[in-house]
C-alpha cells in the first residue's frame, strides 16, 4: 500500500530545521494536517537566499473534492502533483479522514486502489482524528476547537530520478499545529520519498514508482531537513518552491 503523508511522521521541530536536523519519522497511511495554504517564513538574521527556486505549475482543473488535476507532462508537473498530494488541512470543518480520503481518491494510482486499502486509510485517519481530539480537549467525532488546525505545505523538493513518464523525489514539508485561538502555533518538518507515474493523461503517485525510488536511494544519506533561508537548505540540495502566478 502506498503510504500517504502522516500526522504521526513529524520529523523535526522548527529549531531542528534551523540547525539542520537529520532525524526522520516513519510514515503511516494517515494524511497529515497541512501547513498554511501560503505559508511565509520570518527572515532569520542569517538569511541565506535559496540557490534554487521553482514556480511549480498549477493543475488545469479541479475535481469534485477540490483537488487540482491536469498537471503538465513534465518533471515539474509531476513534482507539482506530489506537492498537491502532500498538502493538507485539518480544521473545524475538515477532518483528517476527509483529507486522507481526498488524497487517496485523487492522487493515488487506480492500480493501487482497492476497498481494503481505502478501509485501512480510513481507519488510520479516524484513529488520528481521535488522537487529535483528545490532545485538543474535545470529544472524539466533534469539530476541533475554534482556531485549531493542523496544516502541511511542501516548501522544497529534490528530484531523485526522472524520465518521460516517471519521476521520483524527496519532498520537504512544514507542518504546523495550533490547538486553539489562544495557544501558540507549533511547527515541525517532514521529509517524504515519493514516486509518480504518468497514467491516463495525468500524474499519479504509485507504489511501483515509490518502490523504485526507495531502491534508488538505498544506502544513500537522506537529505538534511532545513528551512528555506538556512544555508543548510542549499547545501542539502533542496529546491525552494515559489507560488505560481
Amino acid at each position: 500500500m502506498l503510504l500517504l503523508t502522516a500526522y504521526a511522521a513529524f520529523s523535526g521541530s522548527d529549531d531542528d530545521a534551523k540547525t539542520g536536523a537529520k532525524g526522520g519519522g516513519g510514515a503511516s497511511p494517515s494524511a497529515s494536517g497541512s501547513a498554511s495554504p501560503e505559508p511565509t517564513y520570518a527572515q532569520p538574521p542569517d538569511w541565506t537566499e535559496p540557490q534554487r527556486w521553482t514556480a511549480l505549475p498549477r493543475g488545469q482543473r479541479t475535481d469534485e473534492r477540490g483537488s487540482q488535476l491536469g498537471f503538465p507532462h513534465t518533471a515539474e508537473g509531476a513534482v507539482a502533483m506530489m506537492a498537491a498530494g502532500n498538502t493538507t488541512r485539518i480544521e473545524a470543518d475538515k477532518s483528517n479522514k476527509d483529507e486522507q480520503l481526498r488524497i487517496y481518491n485523487t492522487y493515488i494510482g487506480k492500480a493501487d486502489q482497492s476497498s481494503e486499502a481505502a478501509e485501512q486509510i480510513e481507519l488510520n485517519a479516524i484513529a488520528t482524528d481521535k488522537s487529535l481530539a483528545k490532545e485538543m480537549g474535545v470529544p472524539a467525532g466533534q469539530p476541533l476547537p475554534s482556531g485549531a488546525y493542523v496544516r502541511s505545505h511542501v516548501v522544497g523538493y529534490q528530484v531523485i530520478k526522472k524520465s518521460g513518464d516517471e519521476v521520483s523525489a524527496w519532498l520537504l514539508a512544514r507542518v504546523v499545529q495550533k490547538n486553539g485561538e489562544t495557544t501558540p502555533e507549533k511547527g515541525s518538518y517532514t521529509r517524504t520519498l515519493v514516486g509518480a507515474q504518468w497514467v491516463d493523461g495525468d500524474w499519479k503517485m504509485t507504489a511501483d514508482a515509490t518502490a523504485r525510488a526507495q531502491q534508488e536511494v538505498q544506502g544513500k544519506a537522506e537529505p538534511t531537513m532545513a528551512a528555506p533561508g538556512d544555508e543548510v537548505f542549499n547545501s542539502a540540495g533542496w529546491t525552494a518552491i515559489r507560488e505560481a502566478s
